[in-house]
This record gives structure tokens, sequence and C-alpha cells, in this order.
């Protein structure tokens, strides 16, 4: 009898330790950040540290049933050193579609209490990435709960993959004084004509778009092309950043394109144009490379719709991307790609940081978008 009351006073402190009641419910529990877990958004990267978080919008969402639930996140090189505050990650974490944290990643280790009842709930969890990932990075290195059934939330019918720039960024979206400049605090990317388009179409989504870049050349101020900033060298990645974290190279990690996206709308050219500056050699390099990007998207997209747009901070180049889809169709015979021109910003409706679209012109934006898919995809 002794023997068998000090194995049960075992098995109950092991149990304790485990977070799991005598009774076989579970109690505390840090869950298992494995892929199959959790719904991912965006391009979300899990390793035996934890999920890494680069692209704007990159998170996971969850369900589970329980009284409390919170979130520790890992910072980057960037999130100890108070002199980068402008370039640290932010973050989002929603409870049942509200928001309940909207913070910055400001040191190297932060956790969150995201939900705590007094009697068990099902609720359900997303943590989105706001800010780019040019700039910032985070790994979600442990969720707690406290209770059971803990289960992935569940993917839509569509998924939309958006390629972009600082606008699907939402670089400056939180701060409309056009005056101002860059800060990943006032970045959003749920503010954006993306998240919104998607959001619209009960769609998932997933974002890869850097702020300054293009298809041949970065945002200049000069004649110099930077053709370091091309978004096509890293399509097929995790991310790009200079904030690395020592466990986290995104531009070293190969996308999986498991999840084929339903559609790619590519808004790629505002930056370029800086360069191209109406010169005809240039615009035409433009159009070539446009095509090569066409390609590549194909390649790891056989069956999506392909919608290329331009407009939103300026449309000189949306004829050559008219051009490019002409050419590209002629040459491989797809016709599954379509080119829409996105209306400018209106003075009406203020200019964000940077002279960058406001909110009010994101959400122009993507009911002009959010049409075109409609007819497109036949939603």
């Amino acid at each position: 009898m002794k023997i068998k009351k000090i194995a049960a006073l075992l098995l109950a402190a092991l149990m304790t330790l485990c977070g799991c009641a005598a009774d076989g419910g579970i109690k505390v529990r840090s869950l298992d950040l494995k892929e199959k877990n959790f719904k991912t958004l965006g391009r979300a990267y899990y390793s035996d540290g934890g999920i890494y978080c680069a692209l704007s919008g990159t998170g996971v969402e969850f369900i589970f049933s329980g009284t409390a639930c919170s979130v520790t996140v890992t910072g980057d090189s960037n999130s100890s050193t108070p002199s980068m505050a402008d370039n640290h990650a932010r973050i989002a974490i929603y409870v049942n579609g509200e928001r309940v944290i909207d913070d910055m990643i400001d040191s190297a280790v932060k956790t969150f209490d995201v939900f705590e009842s007094d009697v068990e709930e099902e609720v359900t969890v997303r943590i989105i990435k706001l800010s780019e990932s040019a700039m910032s990075t985070y790994c979600i290195s442990d969720i707690t709960v406290t209770g059971g059934n803990v289960r992935p939330a569940p993917e839509s019918d569509v998924l939309i993959e958006f390629v972009g720039d600082s606008i699907t960024c939402g670089y400056g979206v939180d701060d409309e004084d056009r005056d101002h400049h860059f800060s990943t605090k006032t970045e959003d990317v749920t503010k954006t004509y993306a998240f919104k388009t998607a959001e619209a179409l009960g769609a998932d989504w997933s974002m890869v778009s850097y702020s300054g870049y293009g298809i041949i050349s970065g945002f200049t101020n000069g004649d110099v092309k930077i053709s370091e900033q091309t978004v096509p060298q890293y399509y097929e990645k995790y991310g790009y950043t200079w904030s690395e974290n020592p466990d986290f190279k995104p531009s070293e990690k190969e996308w999986k394109f498991s999840r084929k996206p339903d559609a790619v709308v590519i808004n790629l050219g505002t930056n370029d144009d800086s360069y191209c500056k109406n010169i005809p050699e240039r615009c035409s390099e433009y159009q070539k490379e446009y095509v090569s990007l066409l390609k590549t998207v194909r390649k790891r997209n056989p069956d999506a719709l392909i919608l290329c747009v331009l407009g939103m901070m300026g449309q000189n180049l949306y004829p050559y991307v008219e051009a490019a889809v002409s050419e590209y169709s002629a040459e491989t015979g797809d016709t599954n790609v379509y080119s829409l021109m996105l209306d400018d910003r209106e003075a009406s409706d203020g200019f964000a940081a940077d002279w960058h679209p406001t909110e009010a012109t994101h959400s122009k934006a993507a009911e002009k978008l959010t049409a075109e898919l409609k007819t497109l995809l036949g939603a």
C-alpha cells in the first residue's frame, strides 16, 4: 500500500510539473509551437526556437477553451537598442476579433497577458506583425494557456497574396502628417488596401512587401539605380531584414509555397518611377523585368489569378504594367493575368507620412480592388 501511495504522489507531482490536473484535464501549459497546431498567417517560419515573423501581416491564429492566455515574444537585434526605436517591430494581438494588444517589441523578451476570465470560455487568438520585415523581426517564443482543447483557427476557402512596397506595408498610415518620416510605430498593415481587400472577401492573406523597393530599382532622389532594393530577388524567400535574429535569416530560407494562393496581386512600380523618370529605355527595362517577375509568380503559383495594379502614389508606369501583362500573355499563352489602375490620392483624404496614402485612401483602393477580384474570381 505504501508503495502504491508513493507512486500516486509521484504521479501527481509529475502531472503538476507538466501542467496537468490529476483527473487528466489540462490546466496551465505552454503550447507546442508547431505548424500543425496553428493557422499560419503569411510567411511565418516555424523552428525549434519558436515561430518567427518577418514580413508584414505574418503570425498565427488559434482557438482554445480556457480561462487565460499569455504570449511571449523575443525581439531581434534592434529590440534592445533605444536609438533604434523607429525600427522596432510592432505587434497586434486579437481576442475574438478585438485588438487587445498593440505594442512595440522594445526589449529582448516581452510577455503579454492577452486573456483572462473567471469562467472557461472558447476564444480565438490572432497574433499579427503590423510592421515590415526590412527593419524588424520577432519570434513568438511561448504561448501559455490555462485550459484545453486548443486547435488551429479554420482556414478560409480563399487565399490572396499581395506583392508590393511601402503602400502594402502601411507606411505611415497611423501618422497623417505628410512632413513626418518613416517609423515602424506608424505602420499598420491591417489598415492597408491589401488587408482590407482580403477582409472584404473573407480571404486569408499573405504579404510580400518592402518599403522603398521596386522591380528594377528602389526609391532614389537621383539618377542612380538602387538595384539592391528590389522585390523579385526575395519573392521566393521568407523575407529580408537587416535586423537579424541570430537564429533566423529570412533571406536564406526558401518559402515552401505549400498552400497556393487563389489570387496574387502585384503592386510594384511606385519606387521604380523615381528612377525611370519617363526615360524610354528605363521604362522598357521595367517592363522587361516585370515580365520576368510574372514568370516567377506563375511558376510558383500555377493556377492563381494574377492581378497587376498601380496608381495610389502615381500612375506614370501603369501603361508599362499593361504592356508587361500583354507581352507575358502573348509569349506564354497564359491569359489568367490582368491589370487594374488604382486611383491616386486625393487631397481631401489627406496624406500620411512622406505623402503616403491615408487609411481613407486605402479604403477607397480596397473597394475598387475588391470589386475587381469578385468579378475575376467569380465570388
